[in-house]
């Protein structure tokens, strides 16, 4: 009989749960927004990402998730790109949808070393991949694909949750976030797994070396010298981060965690933080990990999260900085991969105090944002999955 109504329970949880409407959620759409065609003329398939070089160079390189960077057009209204790297020969065209080329950063001191990292994907076996590499000498739009540098590799088990987001600390040191390895459930439970580096995000230093290691391990990371736990660890209990920034202004490490069944949730991480995953699915107990937790798990919640009524599958934003908005200015921009709708969430002294709607999905227009990236002025552009570029402004 147990056996029988299980299943029965289960459903009726899943059914009240989408029920749930957070009470963070307001129906306006104050401040407005509207968006533009920043590069009217161009459309890369597949866009994951803008990056632009601390070198005032004021350059757009655009990422590729089929395997291209490209130097896109200082006029905007041009339709020339500039391929800069080419990788989609190590990239299959049957490829799953989560792999490929998945981010491009920019060494803090390019300017002296012209050194870049890009994380890719590779098969036999499938892994991951973080490369450095050097921009040529005798051209400055073409990488040199002879200095290629294998920073990692990681093993993955299946094609799917990959994550792939990196970026530089104000310190200097490098941030890897992996997602759980793929399928549902984390069915290798490598989420609080502290012996493997899927599933977390790393620390790194690529300037130094550690014995073997292509890289260094930074003397402040949360587990040096903790027996059992790999010392590149800074936090861990993600299922597959789709957007991390770090907001120059306060310094809060900004994570979107794309969800399973029914939550999507922002976290924002700090040093040694362990977000969950998969006892918990947002701010809810994941039902299908029927083991307990460990009497002594300490948790770090969400800050916000939103049910599969308002979308599916979480895009990371950024931080508004910018001037050309006001109203928008120390908000937090993010959006729904599925559903196309974007909001601002205003977060203020470690709590959500609003969450609007400033963009509402169309039937006209499909959107479907693949990043939030910033220009040199903290304006946003938002990367459209079928290639077009917008950015975000005030309306007329």
């Amino acid at each position: 009989m147990k056996n029988t109504f299980r299943p029965i329970s289960l459903y009726l949880y899943l059914a009240l749960s989408l029920l749930i409407v957070s009470s963070a959620f307001a129906d306006d759409q104050n401040p407005e927004i509207q968006l533009t065609d920043a590069f009217p003329n161009i459309k890369l398939k597949a866009p994951i990402m803008i990056a632009i070089p601390p070198d005032g160079s004021n350059r757009h390189f655009l990422v590729q998730q089929t395997g291209k960077i490209y130097i896109l057009p200082n006029d905007h209204s041009d339709s020339h790109t500039q391929v800069f790297l080419d990788i989609s020969d190590r990239i299959p065209a049957k490829k799953a949808n989560e792999e490929g080329l998945l981010n491009l950063s920019f060494h803090p001191k390019f300017k002296q070393n012209k050194k870049f990292y890009i994380h890719y994907t590779q098969y036999n076996p499938r892994r991951n991949v973080i490369s450095e590499f050097r921009f040529s000498a005798a051209d400055p739009d073409k990488a040199d694909m002879t200095t290629e540098r294998i920073i990692m590799e990681l093993r993955q088990p299946f094609p799917n949750h990959n994550s792939g987001n990196m970026l530089f600390g104000p310190d200097g040191y490098l941030f890897i976030c992996f997602g759980d390895g793929g399928k549902a459930n984390d069915p290798h439970n490598l989420a609080q797994n502290l012996w493997v580096l899927n599933v977390k995000i790393l620390r790194i230093d690529v300037d130094s070396r550690d014995g073997a290691l292509q890289y260094g391990i930074p003397k402040d990371n949360p587990f040096v010298k903790k027996k059992g736990v790999r010392p590149e660890i800074w936090a861990y209990g993600l299922r597959n981060p789709w957007g991390i920034y770090i907001d120059p202004v306060t310094k809060d490490f900004w994570c979107a965690d794309v969800g399973q069944g029914l939550w999507e949730e922002i976290d924002i991480i700090v040093k040694g933080g362990n977000y969950g995953w998969n006892y918990y699915e947002g701010l809810h107990r994941f039902l299908i990990r029927k083991q307990q937790p460990p009497k002594d798990s300490k948790f770090i919640e969400p800050i916000f999260e939103y049910n599969h009524i308002y979308g599916l599958s979480i895009t990371g934003g950024v931080v508004y900085r910018g001037k050309k908005i006001p109203d928008l200015y120390g908000w937090y921009i993010y959006a729904d991969w599925k559903f196309g709708t974007i909001w601002a969430l205003r977060y203020e002294n470690g709590k959500v105090t609003n969450n609007v709607a400033i963009l509402k999905p169309s039937l006209e227009e499909k959107i479907q944002p693949t990043a939030f990236n910033l220009d040199p002025e903290g304006e946003i552009y938002v990367l459209n999955y079928d290639g077009r570029i917008f950015k975000i402004t005030k309306p007329d």
